[in-house]
């Protein structure tokens, strides 16, 4: 797959909602950064914190799955640029935290990188405020 035929079919496995099938799309090592403030958020968001394998991208969106409660989440992908092996996509999710009950938007960037049809970056850029207040880590 190129660029675009990757990130389209990523879009698509991350509003189904199977972390298995999200991990398959992406290499064994994975340059991954979530754009937080420093800060220990494991207690109150534990998705947030380094990853860089494969394993680690199936862990990531499973436990954004187990927080958040189901059939209360939605994502609009606004516009996709792909320039070569880069894309960004733009965007909004929406989720209910499931320990707290309050519901966020949340506007994000996804920078991502595709080689030989395989994910090796991915750099979110969030609204990290608004989902820490929503989990109350704030």
């Amino acid at each position: 797959m190129n660029t675009r035929e990757t990130v389209d079919e990523l879009m698509r496995r991350v509003a189904a909602g199977d972390p298995e099938r999200i991990a398959q799309l992406f290499a064994e090592d994975v340059d991954w950064k979530l754009d937080w403030p420093d800060g220990d958020y494991a207690q109150t968001v534990p998705w947030i914190r380094h990853r860089s394998t494969r394993a680690d991208v199936a862990e990531n969106f499973r436990l954004i799955g187990e927080h958040h409660v189901p059939g209360e989440s939605d994502a609009r992908v606004h516009a996709v640029l792909v320039d070569g092996a880069d894309a960004v996509v733009l965007g909004e999710i929406a989720h209910t935290a499931k320990p707290t009950g309050r519901s966020y938007v949340a506007a994000f960037a996804l920078h991502l990188t595709v080689v030989d049809g395989w994910i090796t970056r991915y750099h979110i850029y969030e609204d990290s405020l608004a989902v820490a207040e929503a989990f109350g880590a704030v």
